[in-house]
């Protein structure tokens, strides 16, 4: 099946005429679900280049990471865990969830932020159920525009996310993942995900894509990251690719 995936990228490049110099194609990549395992933070936050690292909120390394990421001159974003449809788990730290009051979700919210610093941005951690209703991304667009500068991004667990539209009526600055890297860990799959990213990228001028911090993910791009040609396919912050969207170059 992945073989005949990438047939199928070979074709989509054999449309795409060859970036100019003002136009290489950009990418982002963000690690998600950071906080809970310190060592696995550690070697992520190493990786090269300007990766970003979403930080879940009230985690017991959570704000040990922010502050080596930062130290690291590398950004941050907090990683809101929004309610999902099928998620039995226990109750997410920070977790904000569709039978919340208006006062609570503020509060859960501003607590979340607090807990990771140096946000300059919030991405949403599952959400296939919140994400969905207009009256909560509403709310949650006007506490990220309430505090200057925050951005949004949709992790895009369902494709009836409002997410981008509601962000848009807002007036915050918001873009969606377009490839996760890592859904199929295996080295041919993370393969695939990774051309698929850039081809995106070649397609629309900008793409991000979202990972984990599991062993083979941070492998694959200590390896790939390396080896990316920066005359080919730029990676950049993902505060450089929203200031992209906020400019309508690419495609959000």
């Amino acid at each position: 099946m992945i073989h005949c995936r990438y047939l199928v990228i070979a074709a989509l490049l054999a449309l795409v005429p060859p970036a100019s110099a003002e136009s290489i194609p950009r990418i982002a990549i963000i690690i998600d679900d950071l906080g809970y395992q310190l060592e696995a933070g550690r070697r992520a936050i190493e990786l090269p280049g300007p990766v970003a690292y979403a930080i879940l909120p009230g985690t017991p390394s959570g704000r040990a990471l922010a502050e080596t990421a930062h130290r690291n001159g590398k950004e941050v974003l907090l990683h809101l865990p929004l309610e999902a449809i099928a998620y039995r788990g226990p109750a997410e730290p920070g977790g904000i969830t569709l039978d919340m009051s208006r006062s609570v979700f503020q509060e859960t919210f501003a607590a979340a932020l607090m807990s990771v610093p140096f946000a300059i941005g919030v991405s949403s951690h599952r959400g296939s159920l919140l994400t969905r209703h207009p009256g909560h991304m509403e709310w949650l667009m006007e506490e990220i525009r309430s505090r200057e500068g925050l951005f949004f991004v949709d992790s895009y667990t369902t494709h009836e996310s409002v997410a981008l539209q509601i962000a848009a009526e807002a007036g915050v600055v918001a873009t969606k993942r377009d490839v996760f890297l890592d859904n199929d860990r295996s080295e041919e799959a993370l393969a695939f995900e990774f051309e698929r990213l850039q081809t995106l990228a070649r397609i629309h001028g900008v793409a991000m894509g979202i990972g984990h911090p599991y062993p083979e993910t941070l492998a694959f791009l200590e390896r790939e990251l390396q080896a990316l040609d920066d005359e080919e396919i730029a990676l950049v912050s993902v505060s450089e690719l929203m200031r992209i969207v906020a400019g309508g170059i690419g495609a959000p």
